[in-house]
């Protein structure tokens, strides 16, 4: 019986969720040319999640990934240089850095977006190597602060506190939207959509245009894009295709994800639920009694979870299901789609693998 989990989460509001359209560009000192819309930062884990931009004619050098971090590059486009190898990004290229991994430069030629998740700190290199700055969750944290930005709630217990507990000001500037804003951007992994070729792209990286969507048919509606699974700590990351409902559940570990296309009837939100650019954090222990799709278009996010997610009929009722990546991996597997072990020492991550020509699996 699962009843006592969190019998008293009862959400007025979208406590999990930021429009990402409506906050500012914050440039970093740490790297002139690039700028950040703040989302989450824990103190607890250092963690942080961004929308970052790089302006037109900027190259960013010599960054070494003190946590891993993944990224789908949303617009614009650019070059990706580390070690010998160079790539190109382009707008639906998801990618994986892990821990200790240095990028000799990141080249736009055009303005470029995207969105990343850091799972620890980023060193800029100077002079002989040296660490010359650090960007950190406390940096993400004190530039949401100082321009009244209100950052995604870490916890069950921030979530629930009332609104007037925030005590971070409001802010107060204009708004400054996505290059994606007012547009369907699930062209950006969905290849039918798209109508376009593969990207050139290094093995961090693939083009989640030709990763094959995954579906199953005893859950109608609902398709899947398994990016990478991480045998060591459970994370999970996805492309999801979510046209059917997904019925009650609990997050046992966390999840986080972006609205591509589409929208999504979200718990206490609006009838018209919320659109593209709209990025939530589902803190663990959160509750859904039902997910589903508000209007005609296909709704498409991406995600990741951190930890399993539950399956019941209803409050109190017995568990009929449990998921986690053991069971998105298995689900690549039954249906050939291929996940490749990442070759970097002491990475415990499956990462996917998309040859040209590849259809629709099911499962």
């Amino acid at each position: 019986m699962n009843a006592g989990y969190n019998p008293d989460f009862n959400p007025t509001g979208i406590e999990g969720g930021v429009d990402t359209n409506n906050l500012p560009w914050i440039d970093l000192p740490q790297a002139p040319g690039l700028a950040i819309k703040p989302l989450r930062a824990s103190s607890e884990s250092g963690m942080f999640s961004v929308i970052a931009r790089i302006r037109a004619g900027t190259t960013v050098r010599d960054l070494v990934y003190l946590g891993g971090m993944d990224m789908i590059v949303l617009s614009g486009g650019m070059r990706y240089v580390g070690g010998a190898l160079e790539s190109t990004l382009e707008p639906g290229t998801w990618g994986y850095v892990p821990a200790n991994a240095r990028i000799g430069a990141l080249t736009a030629d055009v303005d470029t977006e995207f969105l990343g998740n850091f799972y620890g700190p980023v060193a800029f290199l100077g002079d002989k190597g040296r660490v010359s700055s650090l960007l950190t969750a406390l940096d993400v944290l004190a530039a949401a602060h100082d321009r009244g930005l209100t950052l995604i709630p870490n916890t069950l217990a921030e979530c629930m506190q009332p609104p007037e507990a925030k005590k971070s000001p409001k802010w107060q500037g204009p708004r400054e939207p996505l290059a994606i804003a007012g547009n369907s951007a699930g062209a950006l992994v969905d290849k039918a959509a798209s109508g376009s070729s593969a990207s050139q792209v290094h093995p961090h990286f693939v083009d989640t245009k030709q990763v094959p969507w995954i579906e199953n048919p005893s859950v109608p509606d609902m398709g899947l894009k398994v990016l990478r699974v991480s045998e060591e700590t459970g994370i999970t990351s996805l492309i999801v295709r979510h046209n059917g409902v997904a019925g009650p559940h609990y997050h046992l570990g966390a999840a986080d994800f972006l609205v591509l296309s589409g929208r999504i009837g979200y718990r206490a939100g609006p009838p018209e639920g919320y659109g593209p650019g709209v990025w939530f954090y589902e803190p663990a222990g959160a509750r859904h009694e039902a997910t589903q799709r508000v209007s005609d278009e296909d709704l498409i996010y991406t995600a990741n979870v951190y930890g399993p997610l539950q399956f019941d009929e209803g409050p109190g009722t017995p568990i009929v299901a449990v998921q986690s990546w053991m069971q998105y991996k298995a689900m690549a597997d039954s249906v050939g789609v291929k996940l490749v072990r990442n070759t970097f020492e002491g990475d415990g991550s499956l990462l996917a693998w998309a040859p040209l020509g590849e259809s629709a699996a099911r499962l």
